[in-house]
């Protein structure tokens, strides 16, 4: 079987309803507050880094729905490099996003915290951890079910 013939293993939202309800709350309450173009980016780029098509398409898709320009969403694996294109806050909030996604490399550095201590306050800054270990679940389950943007 080809990646692209495979098939969802299993359907969380039928079998395991009480998570799924409780996923959707907890992405609908790390969401608030926050900039909608901002939690766009940072669940795609998250998402990018995950390998998960599935939340890539529906978010880029969100993205696109809400006015973030082509440009931003096809730079976005290369933030760093694209000088002027993105806000500091948002390049604050793509690189902790980054360091919580990928904990394999230590832990957060103390310098992208206090990064994005210059552009988001405390309640914005919890805000933005609880969006960014949303999406890594939502990746995990997507990816580990084979959830996949064709399917839909």
């Amino acid at each position: 079987m080809t990646t692209t013939e495979r098939k969802t293993r299993v359907d969380l939202a039928r079998n395991a309803p009480a998570v799924y309800k409780a996923m959707i709350a907890l992405d609908a309450a790390a969401r608030q507050g926050l900039e909608p173009e901002l939690v766009e980016l940072v669940l795609t780029r998250c998402s990018q880094i995950n390998h998960c098509a599935w939340c890539i398409d529906m978010h880029t898709a969100g993205a696109r729905k809400i006015g973030v320009s082509e440009q931003k969403l096809f730079l976005l694996n290369a933030w760093e490099e694209a000088q002027g294109l993105y806000t500091e806050k948002e390049r604050a909030a793509f690189a902790l996003a980054e360091a919580i996604t990928v904990l394999t490399d230590g832990f957060v550095p103390d310098s992208v915290y206090e990064g994005a201590q210059e552009y988001f306050d405390e309640t914005e800054l919890a805000q933005l951890i609880s969006l960014v270990l949303t999406i890594n679940a939502w990746n995990r389950i997507a990816v580990s079910t084979r959830m996949s943007p064709q399917a839909r």
